[in-house]
């Protein structure tokens, strides 16, 4: 090649480089349109700057979307979580939620309280409790609703991890084999369907924790409980879950 041959390859490979696009980080964005308490911007104890700064680690870009979700507010992510909603989803949005996982979306749940996100738990074939699951095994600090949870099926959620902790989490059923339960109580948990602060035969079973299925090209999880995730809890296999799911969101 002579030498003005040379000049003009690098010259041309120069504004190649100049020009090409750069590429972004994945992304993943946190709902903030359904009455979240909890924020991945702010300190305190109960927030998720915490997870935010675990994502921020493993290469996302971390947003937040006030919007109503929609393909149009959902474009350019790889990944979504609604965590501590305290208002239901519209139908358009549950199906705007849908489409994103079925064109190869990850999507994550965490309650706080599980009624207003009943509908679209159901549209992922996701039922829940009629309240919050109290233990018998692995208490934490002797209270029935804060316990350690140690029953795993395998998934890449559950790398390395021994047990995690919950505090005040919702029994998750799946509906259908689109999903799996991946994590459950010990045999003697139960629900107070009736109130009466009496356990009975009908209220104890295996109650599932954590939920993962499969629509379309892309798969989500719901977790019975946001608070796994919070600042104040986010120590620990805890801390070894967020990052799990952080490498299972990309």
């Amino acid at each position: 090649m002579t030498g003005a041959l040379r000049f003009m390859s690098i010259i041309v490979l120069a504004f190649l480089m100049m020009t090409a696009p750069v590429l972004a980080a994945d992304k993943v964005l946190f709902d903030n349109g359904h009455g979240e308490r909890f924020q991945v911007k702010e300190q305190g104890p109960l927030q998720l700057s915490g997870l935010a700064e675990v994502f921020q680690g493993a290469g996302f870009e971390v947003g937040t979307v006030d919007q109503p979700l929609s393909d149009a507010t959902l474009a350019g992510a790889r990944a979504l979580i609604i965590s501590g909603a305290f208002t239901p989803l519209h139908p358009n949005e549950i199906e705007a939620v849908a489409r994103f996982i079925q064109n190869g979306g990850r999507v994550a749940v965490m309650l706080h309280i599980a009624p207003p996100m009943a509908t679209l738990l159901n549209r992922l074939q996701v039922s829940h409790t009629m309240g919050v699951v109290q233990e018998r095994e692995n208490l934490l600090d002797g209270d029935l609703i804060n316990f350690r949870v140690v029953r795993f099926k395998e998934h890449p959620l559950f790398a390395g991890v021994k047990d995690f902790s919950v505090h005040g989490a919702w029994g998750l059923i799946n509906q259908t084999d689109a999903a799996q339960v991946i994590a459950a109580t010990g045999f003697q948990a139960w629900i107070d369907v009736d109130q009466d602060q009496k356990q009975s035969k009908e209220e104890t079973a295996s109650f599932g924790v954590v939920v993962a299925g499969t629509m379309g090209k892309g798969s989500f999880l719901v977790f019975g409980d946001d608070a796994i995730f919070q600042n104040k809890f986010l120590e620990g296999n805890n801390k070894m879950l967020a990052a799990n799911l952080a490498a299972w969101l990309k």
